[in-house]
């Protein structure tokens, strides 16, 4: 997949492509059924199949100080929109500049100027321009007058309701990784590189890899079965885990992270990236009398977790 993040200066083979628009964040059912469309609408076309978002997140532009709500990461979401077979990834860098285009100005000299689409597919409330003042039928008349399709994807509804990322975030809060996975249509990965931490699992016997969750919405606190997927290293593979997501109550005030141990692996993960997918919700997050405890109930975590993932895959 190729990434571009400047609409000014597009290689001319990167132009043309068939496009769906929007946020993306969580890559869920609902955006799967937007490129399904954006699929058909690029093989018709002979064009290839591409995403348009944007980088920063619009909302934290607008609301900086508002609590961490991404699901993922800029690198965590090009990650699953290639598995999902799209060859161009158009972040637009966004900005108060792009945000003050008005509908129009955004549809003639963003994609249809700057990114040459052929074909653009959205969601039922997809909104753009400054104040969110564009709607799907005027995105539909200016891509008549521009050059254009348009293609409006109605909104995907599953058992419990309209899937959404405000849906995902409520499930995910509420230690519900499986409700949450019914919505994404994959487990819901936390994705990044293993940092230095306090070292004290090693201490403990269970040496865990450390990411941080900087940024993303927080999973409600506890430990977790978990399916981890080393993307880079000698170690690079497929394993099981279980982790802690939050605060470490046992050793003070700490700044939330994710801490994971994977099952029967021996080798130093400094610096390699992982995808860490929670499973099922195992605990809350405790503080024990001494370590002792800590380390029979981390025993207790780990054999209920491999029973958990022995039927996960």
């Amino acid at each position: 997949m190729r990434i571009f993040t400047d609409y000014t200066q597009l290689p001319q083979d990167a132009r043309g492509a068939a496009a769906a628009i929007g946020n993306f964040d969580g890559v869920h059912l609902g955006h799967a059924s937007v490129i399904d469309l954006t699929r058909d609408a690029a093989k018709n076309l002979g064009a290839a199949l591409g995403v348009v978002t944007f980088e920063p997140h619009p909302r934290q532009v607008f609301q900086p100080d508002a609590p961490p709500f991404r699901l993922m990461s800029a690198e965590a979401r090009a990650h699953r929109l290639e598995k999902l077979g799209v060859a161009v990834l158009h972040e637009l860098p966004f900005d108060k500049n792009l945000a003050g285009l008005s509908p129009r100005d955004f549809a003639a000299q963003v994609l249809a100027e700057g990114l040459g689409l052929s074909h653009v597919v959205v969601g039922a409330d997809f909104r753009f321009g400054k104040a969110r003042a564009g709607g799907v039928e005027a995105l539909a008349e200016f891509g008549a007058e521009f050059g254009f399709g348009v293609t409006v994807a109605p909104l995907l509804a599953g058992a419990a309701g309209e899937v959404s990322s405000t849906a995902i975030r409520g499930a995910l809060s509420e230690g519900r990784p499986k409700d949450a996975a019914e919505m994404l249509g994959h487990w819901h990965r936390i994705e990044g590189p293993v940092i230095h931490g306090e070292k004290r699992g090693r201490d403990l016997g269970y040496p865990t890899a450390n990411m941080s969750i900087d940024g993303l919405h927080p999973p409600r606190f506890g430990v977790y079965a978990v399916l981890v997927e080393v993307l880079d290293g000698p170690h690079k593979g497929q394993y099981h885990g279980a982790a802690s997501c939050g605060v470490r109550p046992m050793f003070g005030e700490n700044r939330p992270n994710l801490e994971t141990f994977l099952f029967d692996f021996k080798g130093d993960l400094y610096g390699a990236r992982l995808s860490v997918a929670l499973v099922a919700f195992l605990r809350p997050e405790r503080k024990f009398d001494g370590l002792d405890g800590l380390i029979v109930q981390m025993e207790v975590d780990c054999a209920q977790a491999r029973a958990i993932l022995a039927d996960a895959g």
